[in-house]
Formats: C-alpha cells, structure tokens, sequence
C-alpha cells in the first residue's frame, strides 16, 4: 500500500511548548476570525498554511508575571492543570499575537491601549525587533507604556502534534475578540497575509486555504457560535479541556490521514500503532484483511448502508493451520471469495452472533467450500432473520470454544436486539466480539417481536460483571474503554424512555404512535424515523410490562405512579 510513512524514530521526538490565540470579531455576516497565512518555507511542515497567531513559548515568558493583570499564575497553572508555567502560555499568546498580527492584548492606565494612537512605523519596528530578538515584550510594554491585559483570553483547547512528525508542538490555544482601537496587519516575515474570514468562509474548499488538522476542526467548533459573546460564554463554562493528540494513518487510497479523537479509527490506530508509523487504514475497506491481532484478522463486506454503517465485520479467530470465522455476512459472491482468500488458515468453525441478513447469510457458501460446521441459535421469531441458517451446534450462555492452544472463545448470551443475539469473549485478549449488541458511532435497533428493550438493558448490564479491555463491534473499529460504552448506551436508553414519558405527561388523551414519534424522536432525521418506530415500539412494551404505561384505542398513557 503507498502513502507517506513516518519512521518509527519520529515517534521519540519531544513536544514543545506553544500557544496560539483565536482573535474574533462580529460583523453582520457573524463572527470573523482572524488568520495569517504563512510564508512557504522549506523543512517547514505548517509552509503556506493559514494559521491562528501563535508560536513557541520563550524562556522570558515566565519572568513577565508583574506585567500581568487580570490573572495569576496560581489560577493559570489551575485552568491549565499544571503544577507550574501556567501562565506563561497566556504571555506568549499575547506576545505571538502582537509580533505576527499588530493586536496587543494590554492596558494603558485604566483604558484598554489603543494602538491606533502610535506612529505606525514605529509599532512595525517594535514588532520586527520582538520577533529578531532584539526587544522583549517587556520592552513592548515600557515603550508603550502598557501592562498586559489577560482577562479576556479565554483557555479554548489543548493540541499535541501526532506521533511520527518531524516536529512535535504541545500548543494550548486560547480565544479572545480582537481589541477595540486596534488594526491588524501581518508581518511580512513569516506570514504573507492576513485575513479576516468567517469560519464558513476559512471551510470553503472553493477559497482553498492550507488548513492544517488542528485550525479545520477549530474552524469547525466556532461555525456553531451566533456572535463572539457565545464563543466566549462557551470557553469560560468548559469545566475540563480534553488533550486533543491525532494520529496519522492512511487514507482508503493509501494517501496519509489524520484521525481525530473522536474518530471512529482513533482507538483503533492507537493500538496497532503506537509508535505513530502512519500505516494503520482510517476506513473501513471492503474486502481488505486488517490484522487486530495475532489472533484476530478482520474483513468488511461491501454492504454499508444506513443500517450497516461502514459494512458487516466478519472475524477470523484462531491461530496456526485453526481458524473460526465470526459472522461471514451476506450471501455475495464477492465477500464470500474476498473471505475465502483473506483466510489465515483452515476454517474449522464458522460462527454467528445472530441471524439478521447481514450477519449469517454467507455462512451455507463459507461450510460448502471448508466443510467447517455452524455455530449458533435461532431466532425466536422469523422476521427479519436469516432462515437458511440451521446451526451444526446449538450454542448456550457460558459454552466455552478451544479454538487453538491460546485461543479461548466464552460464549455469552446477549437477547435484546435479537431473541438469538451472542457476544463471544476472547479470553486471551479481554476482547469481545459484540455483534449488533454494541456497535460503534449509533445505538442499534429494537424490534419487536424478537428484539426486547427488557431483554437487552439487561444484557448490557450483564457486561459490567465481564473482564473487558476493547470490543470488536459488527459495524465499525475497536472500541476503547468498553465499559464506558456501555454505561453510555444504558443512559441512552433510559433518557430515550424518559423522553417516552415526559410526552405522555402532557397528553391528557394519549398520544398515537405518529404523535410520540414525532415528539420522543424529534432530534432523529425523519428519514430514519420508520427504524426509529421500532425501538419507540420496544420502550412502549418495556413500559406497558412494567406497569407505567397503557394502551387504549390506539393511544398511550401514562398510568399514575
């Protein structure tokens, strides 16, 4: 596969220090932030992009505490979560702000300093002597007769560069609306423009901006503020800023990519590579064998939809010349010769956790061509399901597979999305393979008859008391953290049902099915409220079961407490 891959060195190159402010003003079109567009320069990784202000921390920064006003460095180390230094990120910002973009965050007496006020060829002269070195900011301030001003830098995010580049910046950014009484202006230096935008505007793939990773998701953040005052208000009321370190990969094209916290791949990359080489895939990819493991090897069907996510994950399980297949998916000829090719071994078990059309299909074709035998259980009932699948060996809660020496599946009976559903745990690795029972990036649907909200609530619960590290989802990457995912799903549920109740609460008559619908489910695009109905339907059967709710001539309602 081709693509850019870092070296494994690069992955002991140590951060440094840096800040970078985001400068806002309103204007009628929303808010405007201010970015810089740096000089193409070889060697430099960030050459031609466009940039928030900032830059490396200076040993000088943390000698400037008596110039500050508005925040000490108890506070700042606080905010920040350091034993020390805090508040040297918020000097350097300010200096970095000045030095590249003209705006000076300070006071003057007791009025904010309005540079408009100074000869312009004397401010551009201070500032090329900050940058060469030749001024401090405490020369800035003297010479301006200014004291820094801190109050309205607002700590917004906290950045590391991916393992595996050249360079590695540990930058904090703050957010702050430009000073009043000021003009903007780039330095020539190391920034060739400077550009008052809005976010939407900076996104626009028409102006074709160099964005780097860190100034798009940014960009992205602020699109959601109406005015300054609202991304501000959101700064100063986040209680915890979380670290934010992506991780390179490679693109479905075999081109580098970058994966962010909150991407689907980011655990995933996380654990297949470490040391930051870039050579882990940011997509799902049909048909091509991921290994998760020396155990574990995976592949896509080409089936993604709406209700499949990315595609059905089929696992080869196993070791040596023994391998078990876990949900070889649909019956297309396709998948089943990608299957077929991709196997590290003999098949001598073909598995299934449940018998939706997505999963089991492909098992009849799989046992023809390696004669391996079928493990499962059959649905309760036969919508939906897969009925061609009759399994070899009827599996139960707690059977435990000896699929190699080292190689250990337990069998756990997980009902609620399906009456057959099963998770099987590999033992050896803390890893379970969930199925539809968890999967990643969207709840999954209860449908009744054979799915349970009762049923899978319970399940879920059942989890708690298992041994976990990662989960191998149906649909989607490795999953991190695994009990956090469960709580999370539980929660949902429950807040879904309360939202079931809240409806009913304030309809004296009932409501129809369309009515609560529309009401219970009305963050849910409407394209997805025919599977939406189905799970509205499994909270109504849990409810009607325990007692809370009651049907009469085609509408609910709630029944006293």
């Amino acid at each position: 596969m081709s693509g850019a891959a870092a070296p494994t060195a690069a992955a002991a190159v140590l951060p440094r220090q840096a800040a970078s402010l985001i400068v806002l003003r309103d204007t009628d079109q929303g808010p405007q932030v201010l970015l810089l567009r740096r000089a193409d320069k070889p060697g430099d990784q960030n050459s031609g992009a466009a940039v928030f202000p900032g830059g490396l921390l200076d040993p000088a920064d943390r000698q400037l505490a008596g110039l500050c006003d508005g925040l000490n460095s108890s506070a700042a180390n606080l905010r920040l979560g350091l034993a020390e230094g805090g508040l040297a990120y918020w000097i350097a910002a300010v200096r970095e702000c000045f030095e590249e973009a003209g705006l000076l965050f300070g006071h003057a007496g007791l009025q904010p300093i309005a540079l408009v006020d100074h000869d312009a060829a004397a401010l551009t002269a201070l500032r090329q002597a900050l940058h060469a070195g030749r001024a401090s900011l405490a020369d800035v301030c003297a010479q301006l007769g200014a004291r820094l001003a801190l109050d309205g830098l607002h700590y917004f995010s906290h950045w590391i560069t991916p393992k595996g580049m050249p360079k590695v910046f540990d930058t904090r950014f703050f957010i702050a609306r430009a000073p009043a009484g000021q003009q903007a202006s780039h330095d020539a230096t190391e920034t060739v423009e400077l550009l008052w935008l809005t976010p939407a505007q900076a996104l626009d793939k028409a102006r074709g901006l160099k964005l780097m990773n860190v100034t798009s998701h940014t960009l992205q953040q602020l699109a959601g503020f109406a005015d300054v005052a609202a991304a501000l208000a959101a700064a100063r009321a986040q209680t915890e800023v979380p670290t934010n370190r992506p991780r390179l990969g490679l693109s479905a094209d075999g081109k580098r990519a970058v994966a962010n916290i909150h991407d689907w791949a980011y655990a995933e990359i996380g654990r297949l590579d470490p040391d930051g080489q870039g050579q882990v895939c940011t997509a799902l990819v049909p048909g091509r064998g991921v290994w998760l493991s020396p155990r574990v090897l995976r592949v896509t069907a080409d089936n993604g939809s709406m209700m499949t996510g990315p595609g059905t994950n089929a696992y080869f399980i196993g070791a040596a010349d023994d391998w078990a297949l876990l949900d070889p998916g649909p019956d297309d000829a396709g998948h089943i010769q990608a299957l077929l090719a991709a196997a590290p071994g003999r098949i001598s078990r073909i598995l299934v956790t449940h018998t939706h059309k997505d999963h089991s299909p492909a098992a009849q074709a799989i046992a023809r061509a390696s004669g391996a035998p079928t493990f499962g259980r059959v649905a309760d009932h036969p919508e939906w399901q897969d009925g061609s699948f009759a399994p070899t060996h009827v599996l139960v809660d707690g059977d435990r597979l000896e699929l190699a020496p080292g190689v250990t599946l337990r069998v756990i009976h997980t009902p609620g999305h399906a009456s057959n559903h099963l998770c099987y745990l590999l033992e050896e690795e803390k890893l379970l393979f969930t199925g539809d029972h968890l999967m990643q990036g969207s709840t999954v649907v209860i449908n009744p008859p054979d799915g349970n909200m009762v049923a899978y609530l319970r399940a879920l619960e059942g989890l708690f008391a298992l041994e976990l590290d990662w989960l191998a989802p149906g649909h989607g990457f490795l999953i991190e953290r695994p009990h956090e995912l469960v709580r999370k799903t539980i929660a949902h549920r429950l807040a879904r049902e309360a939202k079931v109740l809240a409806a009913l609460d304030g309809a004296d008559q009932g409501l129809a099915e369309p009515e609560l619908l529309a009401s219970v489910y009305a963050d849910t695009p409407a394209k997805l409220h025919a599977m939406a109905l189905r799970s509205l339907r499994a909270h109504l059967d849990k409810l009607l079961a325990e007692e809370r709710v009651v049907q009469h001539a085609g509408h609910w309602q709630r029944l006293p407490a």
